[in-house]
């Protein structure tokens, strides 16, 4: 029996493509589902990269926002107006099926028009929104607006027809914090795509010829992260964990690949007398990243949250990469016994757990050789896209 295909309003309410976190997510379900034979309309703010291939639709208003800035709020609140219109407007002319939004303002843009045109909505989970607008600044949980937010966001989890969650660890908070109907809450965790992101990407030539471009010690052993730079992403306490490195090891280089704040952490690694035992990039676009992370000879993903997603840590997964994080639910999740932890916001703790791989290279090649084992099996993008139309079929019918 031949499934059904859809036509899919994809709500963006972010500057897609902006080679990051929730962009990569997007942009991997929008391509499989497509390839799979559905259509996928993605409406999205006016700035951001376009990518071949998909069909993006944007509003048009405002100037560019930086990632996490408290500048952009009047910009997000005008944006997210104009696309609760342009999503309307584009369902209406695309004869849309479903509505498949992603954050808590795409879930609440989406609940409209899904009433609006008797349209089910499919919410992508990706984390708490007030625990985020908490890491972000934004909030403070002892502040005023605090409770008022909470409820908003209990209000919003409880709009769509079905809740994906990216993963069980997201699904319970879902169920226990936000009392979310279970039979509601399908999980579809993040996942990768390990014919582009493979070990074999570079040769041993172009290998060292990147190195001697971005400036690294041909012979270091090199330690990478990539992802954005931020505190609640642990930036600080990986540059404190390589100032503990760097006392005994000066064989030990970091390449810290992501933005914003590259000047910031490129400052404080000066600060902490590390700056020339650190490289930063700044912003890696994500068909590049695999060629940056062949570099690497151990991984790092000190991630502070507790509800959002780690997607870099698929990636590092899917290059042989041995990884080490902070003992999140999520991070286990992910890696499970195969990943070396460290005591969350600990630098010191972080660093012994990276060297801990430096001192053995084979245990290193092995623990990586095994991750990516695991991500070729358990996260390929092609079933959790089939689990995706399934929800779809579950809703529409």
């Amino acid at each position: 029996m031949t499934r059904r295909t859809y036509n899919v309003l994809m709500v963006a309410p972010t500057p897609f493509f902006a080679d990051y976190g929730c962009h990569v997510r997007i942009a991997e379900e929008a391509k499989f589902l497509t390839s799979s034979g559905n259509r996928v309309y993605i409406v999205t703010y006016h700035d951001g990269r376009d990518i071949p291939g998909f069909s993006i639709e944007r509003v048009s208003w405002g100037d560019g926002v930086l990632v996490g800035s408290s500048a952009s709020l009047k910009y997000k609140l005008i944006s997210d107006f104009l696309l609760f219109f342009k999503s309307l407007r584009i369902a209406l002319r695309q004869k849309i099926d479903v509505i498949h939004a992603h954050l808590h303002e795409g879930a609440l843009i989406g609940y409209v028009v899904g009433k609006i045109l008797g349209a089910p909505v499919v919410f992508d989970f990706q984390g708490s929104l007030t625990d985020e607008m908490v890491n972000h600044r934004f909030l403070r949980p002892e502040g005023p607006f605090f409770r008022a937010m909470r409820a908003l966001e209990w209000l919003i989890d409880h709009m769509p027809n079905a809740i994906i969650a990216s993963s069980e660890h997201a699904a319970e908070l879902l169920k226990k914090e936000f009392g979310c109907n279970p039979s509601k809450i399908h999980i579809v965790p993040d996942c990768v795509n390990p014919n582009s992101f493979t070990p074999g990407v570079l040769n041993e030539e172009e290998r060292l010829s990147l190195k001697a471009r971005l400036g690294i010690p041909l012979k270091s052993k090199l330690v990478v992260y990539l992802g954005l730079l931020a505190e609640y992403q642990g930036t600080s306490i990986l540059l404190q964990a390589a100032e503990e490195i760097a006392k005994s090891r000066p064989d030990v280089h970091f390449l810290i690949m992501g933005y914003p704040g590259e000047e910031l952490y490129r400052g404080l690694a000066a600060q902490l007398g590390i700056a020339d035992r650190t490289t930063f990039t700044g912003r890696i676009p994500y068909e590049e990243a695999p060629r940056y992370l062949a570099l690497g000879d151990v991984a790092v993903a000190p991630k502070l949250s507790a509800t959002e997603g780690s997607g870099k840590i698929l990636n590092y997964m899917a290059m042989s990469l041995p990884t080490v994080a902070f003992d999140t639910p999520v991070s286990y999740e992910y890696l499970g016994e195969l990943g070396v932890y460290a005591e969350s916001g600990n630098p010191k703790a972080l660093a012994e757990a990276i060297s801990s791989l430096l001192d053995d290279e084979e245990r290193a090649i092995e623990l990586g050789m095994k991750l990516r084992e695991k991500a070729v099996e358990v996260y390929s993008w092609e079933e959790a896209v089939e689990r995706i139309v399934g929800i779809y079929s579950e809703i529409c019918e």
